[in-house]
């Protein structure tokens, strides 16, 4: 990282951004371009988890090259100042590399989903087989992490 002085160390806080964050960007290469795609996630503490349609250009990528990026973000806000060139971005971002697992297990595909479920509301839901069987479900497993801050203190 080039401003060292803006990465996140502590690795407590690095996981505090991905438990708070709502989106995860991938991003995926198919040999000719780049493809960044957002989607809902789950956090475990050591993997990432998504869902998604069975088909689709997504899935298609991963099966061809399951190595990807993902960033996240939270507490973004624009810090507006007299002169354009002064204007700043308060945010808090991690950005990871990992590799895709599509899960095919039924009972690891609904722990799966309940860890995303839990990442957005703490209602427990049932799910059945019929539930997830139609769906993709994919365990991203963290390979590196780097989080990055600024217009915050470090003591957070």
């Amino acid at each position: 990282m080039r401003r060292e002085e803006k990465k996140i160390t502590d690795r407590n806080i690095v996981d505090s951004i991905l438990y708070k964050s709502l989106v995860c960007r991938i991003a995926l290469y198919d040999g000719e371009m780049p493809y960044i795609v957002p989607l809902s996630f789950g956090y475990d503490g050591k993997n990432l988890y998504l869902h998604s349609a069975k088909e689709g250009r997504k899935i298609d990528i991963l099966k061809r090259n399951p190595k990807l990026c993902f960033e996240i973000d939270t507490d973004t806000e624009v810090l507006p100042a007299e002169k354009a060139c002064l204007f700043a971005m308060r945010y808090r971002s991690v950005i990871g590399y990992g590799e895709a697992h599509f899960l095919e297990d039924i009972a690891e595909k609904i722990a799966a989903i309940r860890i995303i479920m839990s990442h957005y509301t703490d209602r427990d839901f049932n799910f059945t087989e019929d539930d997830v069987k139609n769906i993709a479900v994919i365990r991203v497993e963290i390979k590196q992490l780097t989080g990055k801050q600024s217009g915050f203190h470090h003591d957070i």
